[in-house]
């Protein structure tokens, strides 16, 4: 509870700590974050500030979360040409050219936890002076993510998944935060030098990443951010990632032993998620929830997310709600016939 006020500097120092926090985790300085509120407006601070008049093409891809191939497409508007590539490496290759100014490729897919060939894509992308935008909200905090090994112009990640945080908290790291064609169109006071000096009448923008954020951050998802942080931070990333690994695996190999059709790619090609192929994803989420399992439905399917802190039990708790829930409802899944991403692929 604050007592006397809202205690500012606390506060500052809570968003703060977030953002060194976060750039020590992906190898990045501290003058190259920018605390966002989500991973979208980070997606629109980088659409902002480019100029499309001279290279229109943005290369995405139709694994992309919706929520960032939407600021994407809304930069038509802006004379920008948004074009879909599928996750292979050559799809990429086959739409980079002289006329593309950005490219955009998550790390781990949202969807199915594939993992793009992010090293060729950056790399196709360099050959043209494209510059690259990485969505690794779904791989920091279960596995080592370096940025400068990456190459990547723009990350984005978030706080309420493997970051062990609340909604109301992401982060932008940019390479060069000064080097855009635009200023940011999105701003508020703290995207200005000093925020504190209350001056309405100029815009200033700070020369770190600090210029691409608005208003006053999400404060408590702050507090809850640094503790996630603090967590994440005792742990070695590539020995979440092989403990990951390890879970997913076993559970692919129990639930298709008791008739679940599994939506996972092989071990060195996905990411800490697996998909239950459903016809009624969201029903059974719910079902699945009264039995203390949680999961998320995404499309056609459930995703199952594991983490550090996962065990074997939490699968076999997974397992037994599945068999009391088919028992109940009478029947097993059925794979839609529409979407081709249905296919069974756990190998």
């Amino acid at each position: 509870m604050a007592v006397g006020g809202a205690p500012w500097e606390a506060f500052e120092r809570q968003v703060d700590e977030a953002r060194s926090r976060f750039a020590a985790l992906i190898g990045a300085r501290d003058d190259q974050v920018a605390v966002m509120p989500n991973a979208s407006v980070g997606a629109y601070q980088v659409a902002s500030t480019r100029d499309w008049s001279a290279r229109e093409r943005i290369v995405t891809t139709t694994a992309e979360f919706p929520s960032i191939a939407h600021v994407w497409l809304a930069q038509r508007a802006c004379g920008a040409e948004v074009v879909y590539a599928a996750p292979a490496a050559e799809s990429y290759a086959g739409l980079i050219n002289r006329h593309t100014s950005l490219v955009s490729v998550p790390l781990i897919s949202y969807y199915d936890a594939a993992r793009p060939p992010v090293t060729e894509v950056v790399r196709a992308a360099r050959s043209v002076g494209a510059e690259v935008f990485v969505d690794a909200y779904q791989a920091v905090g279960v596995e080592p993510v370096d940025v400068g090994r990456l190459d990547c112009d723009f990350l984005v990640a978030g706080t309420s998944k493997y970051l062990l945080g609340l909604p109301g908290l992401a982060f932008l790291y940019t390479r060069s935060p000064e080097r855009t064609d635009h200023t940011p169109r999105l701003t508020g006071w703290f995207g200005r030098v000093d925020p504190f000096a209350f001056d309405p009448y100029h815009l200033d923008f700070s020369t770190s990443a600090t210029r691409f954020e608005t208003g006053t951050a999400a404060v408590p998802a702050c507090y809850a951010a640094n503790a996630g942080l603090r967590l994440i931070a005792e742990l070695n990333p590539t020995t979440v990632r092989a403990h990951v690994r390890q879970l997913v695996e076993s559970a692919c190999e129990r639930l298709i032993e008791q008739g679940e059709q599994v939506r996972a790619l092989p071990p060195t090609r996905r990411g800490a998620h697996i998909g239950l192929i459903d016809s009624d994803p969201a029903g059974l989420a719910r079902r699945l929830t009264e039995r203390g399992v949680v999961v998320s439905p995404r499309g056609d399917l459930i995703r199952v997310a594991f983490h550090y802190y996962s065990d074997i039990e939490d699968i076999t708790a997974l397992c037994a709600a599945l068999r009391a829930d088919r028992a109940r409802v009478g029947r097993l899944p059925a794979p839609s016939p529409v979407d081709p991403r249905s296919r069974l692929s756990c190998t």
